[in-house]
């Protein structure tokens, strides 16, 4: 695994090479999004335009591989020139889509729009008079060069990002499609005491703990707003939730949200440690993900797999994790009210019991490393055989 920024000791991750360059990458694209969004911020990540990276076909792990797997190589890993090398080496290429981007002009997520299934242009997402708009259709001529005469053999993490996929002018002639991410259940699973994982992050041991996590609670994609009015009508509707449920919230920004909530609440932070995680799942009797607009979510996955039932919205991949009524509740998307209806079934009318035993069956028999490993040997077998063929 050849990796922009390495994190661990593992021999068998390397990273690129750490010259001053490498940062410069990453600010780089920043900055010229920066400015040609007139100075604005808010969608300053939500966007990538691939202007700078590193060349990787003269790495000796690239010319050791036999396959080339892309998966989120974007804030300047690699430029689209960069991947362009990569598809000229000759060697066959997997590349996992994590969100929209490869189908797009510029965009992770589409938010609505349908330029992608023509030819994106004036990006929504930027200013209206923004010298970027005509970045972003240059972003996507200059794929459209790169993907002409190169097969890539795209694998989205849902079938919903798949079906979204096939819809894009970009990738009309490419092989798309779906294999989910794995989880390893080794490390996400059931503790033995679930008032052990409350303590350990100042929860109460007593009653209900909702749960809600994002790496920016704040970020609107993630439906902040549907999550505070929904537990404003669980409070209103059911009185017994402000007696016997807290609300722990993990992520940025999370103590402007405890502030919103009508529910006593408890702001955990932004946490990046693997144990303290692992316990927030544990200590939760439910899991909540408002999120308008998702592929296919890994903290969905991680809940389960602790045995937690799970509540979100008909959109995205989600409907295909959550098996309605079976390990959770899908709520009609952006309904409020069914997603406090949905709450309120976990917590007080459904049997828990079967609703987390059906969780971690679901986990273990679509999302386990080795059932996922298996689907991607198959696309890597066949990506090697079919470049001999056209050899």
């Amino acid at each position: 695994m050849l990796v922009r920024d390495k994190q661990s000791d593992r021999l068998s991750v390397a990273s690129l090479p750490q010259t001053p360059l490498l940062r410069w990458h990453f600010l780089w694209e920043r900055l010229v999004i920066y400015i040609y969004s007139f100075f604005s911020k808010k969608h300053l990540f939500d966007i990538d335009i691939a202007n700078a990276g590193t060349d990787i076909t003269k790495l000796p792990e690239f010319k050791e591989a036999d396959v080339i797997h892309l998966h989120w190589i974007n804030q300047g890993m690699l430029s689209l020139k960069d991947i362009r090398k990569i598809l000229q080496s000759g060697k066959p290429v997997v590349w996992t889509m994590h969100d929209i981007w490869p189908a797009t002009a510029i965009c992770h997520y589409t938010r609505g729009c349908n330029q992608f299934k023509t030819q994106c242009n004036a990006c929504p997402l930027l200013p209206k008079f923004s010298p970027l708009n005509h970045k972003a259709a240059g972003v996507w001529q200059k794929k459209q060069h790169m993907l002409q005469d190169s097969s890539i053999y795209f694998s989205a993490c849902s079938r919903w990002l798949e079906g979204e996929a096939r819809k894009s002018a970009l990738l009309k002639d490419q092989s798309i499609t779906n294999i989910p991410n794995p989880i390893d259940t080794h490390i996400f699973h059931p503790l033995a005491s679930k008032a052990e994982a409350r303590k350990k992050l100042g929860l109460p041991e007593e009653g209900n703990i909702l749960l809600f996590v994002s790496q920016k609670v704040t970020d609107e994609r993630k439906g902040v707003d549907f999550f505070t009015k929904a537990i404003s009508i669980l409070a209103e509707t059911h009185p017994m939730f402000k007696e016997n449920t807290t609300i722990a919230i993990l992520g940025g920004h999370a103590d402007e949200v405890a502030q919103q909530l009508a529910l006593p609440t408890k702001a955990l932070g932004y946490v990046s440690d693997e144990k303290t995680i692992i316990s927030a799942y544990n200590a939760a009797n439910v899991f909540v993900t408002p999120s308008l607009e998702d592929n296919l979510p890994n903290t969905i996955m991680e809940a389960m797999a602790c045995g937690t039932p799970c509540v979100g919205f008909r959109v995205g991949g989600i409907p295909e994790m959550i098996d309605h009524q079976k390990n959770g509740y899908v709520a009609e998307f952006r309904s409020a009210e069914d997603l406090a209806n949905g709450i309120n079934w976990v917590l007080n009318d459904a049997d828990y019991d079967a609703l987390c035993q059906h969780a971690i069956r679901k986990v273990a028999q679509n999302y386990s490393q080795s059932s996922v490993a298996l689907r991607y040997i198959e696309v890597y077998q066949h990506a090697i055989a079919q470049k001999r063929f056209k050899l």
